[in-house]
């Protein structure tokens, strides 16, 4: 399995919000864009159109990794995964090993620390024992899904990266703010909760989305 970059971001939106917002999931073309092109909880930030977002679910359909449906009454089609976790997949994670694919498809290569405090609604991590042993686990599979990178100069934790999409094409990556940048990465208690409320805002919007689709 090879995901080039937007797919890899579609599957990770999928993954996260059928555990985070099981409500709104399956998702439409416009909540999964909006998923996609979040600005918290991202690396990196992107700029998604409909169109971006609709020829990777495509191309994810051919691969046999989406689904898609039609709600009853209505007209608006809806996309669930069929990655990991289905009678469709080989792949079969525990709710640990889900979140840490989750979290390196939505946010790149990550330390353990990170994935723990990162983890969110989609696992409770209970210490970062866990999170190793969920590491050691997907990274000893007869064909391992994540591996470790070499330590970065003052770093005392290495990185590890999943192996789906590995070497894919550049992300479509929207602007920035400095600002912005300094809120999405975990640098003390007050950027987690704005990230933390960033991200329900996000979810309020898609939620929104999800309810002018049925009323069209």
């Amino acid at each position: 399995m090879q995901l080039n970059s937007i797919e890899g971001r579609i599957i990770g939106c999928l993954l996260e919000k059928e555990v985070t917002t099981p409500e709104q999931y399956p998702l439409s073309l416009n909540a999964l864009t909006l998923a996609c092109n979040q600005k918290t909880s991202r690396e990196p930030v992107m700029s998604l159109s409909e169109t971006d977002v609709q020829a990777g679910l495509d191309s994810l359909n051919k691969k046999r990794l989406i689904s898609e449906q039609s709600g009853f009454g209505s007209r608006v089609s809806k996309y669930k995964h069929r990655f990991c976790n289905t009678e469709f997949s080989d792949l079969q994670f525990t709710k640990a090993e889900f979140a840490i694919i989750s979290l390196l498809l939505l946010r790149g290569p990550q330390t353990p620390g990170e994935l723990r405090t990162r983890a969110g609604r989609l696992h409770d991590f209970t210490d970062i024992d866990e999170v190793e042993s969920a590491l050691s686990a997907l990274s000893s599979r007869a064909k391992p899904v994540v591996k470790m990178l070499p330590r970065e100069p003052g770093k005392r934790e290495s990185r590890y990266t999943e192996l789906f999409s590995e070497g894919s094409d550049e992300l479509p990556v929207a602007e920035v703010s400095t600002t912005q940048r300094a809120v999405s990465q975990p640098n003390g208690e007050l950027a987690e909760r704005v990230a933390h409320l960033e991200s329900e805002v996000t979810e309020l919007k898609t939620q929104l989305a999800e309810l002018r689709s049925l009323l069209e």
